[in-house]
């Protein structure tokens, strides 16, 4: 049995979830990484419907990460964005230019996408921060907040 065929298995068992409204009860949005050490919703106190999550390796505000971010503003509701990075995080000391260089070697076809990685996470979490209050498609910028959650202790550091 594969681990999808589990996890298959694992939802026909489970009880059919509440119906709830699309729009995040809270009105708000948390960018973070897909660390699987993360449990988002029982990190920060939150119920299923309050909160959009919007995840990615490193929790970097690529394109994508925007354009989730412009909908849930524009179409969802949403009015804070907090970007939450963590420790011990993978993308930390990775080298873009290696890894794009491995991948196209290894296929003969260069990603169209970079790999950002990072020396210092709470400095990243301030730059991530401003990349999106700097977006102008998101309309409500002025709660936007950087954050490191330390994966040892699950407390939250707010980045400059």
């Amino acid at each position: 049995m594969t681990e999808i065929d589990r996890i298959v298995a694992a939802n026909a068992e489970q009880p059919a979830p509440p119906v709830l409204p699309t729009p995040p009860s809270r009105k708000l949005a948390i960018v973070t990484c897909m660390d699987s050490r993360i449990d988002v919703f029982g990190a920060f106190g939150l119920q299923l419907g309050e909160a959009h999550v919007i995840r990615n390796a490193g929790g970097l505000p690529t394109d994508d990460v925007l354009r989730s971010l412009a909908i849930s503003q524009r179409a969802l509701g949403t009015r804070e964005i907090a970007v939450i990075h963590h420790t011990r995080c993978g993308m930390e000391g990775l080298n873009d230019a290696e890894f794009r260089a491995q991948l196209s070697a290894e296929t003969g076809i260069t990603p169209p996408w970079d790999v950002p990685g990072f020396s210092d996470v709470l400095a990243q979490a301030a730059r991530s921060a401003e990349v999106v209050r700097s977006c102008p498609w998101i309309p409500h910028r002025d709660v936007v907040r950087g954050f490191v959650l330390d994966v040892e202790t699950g407390r939250l550091t707010e980045a400059g």
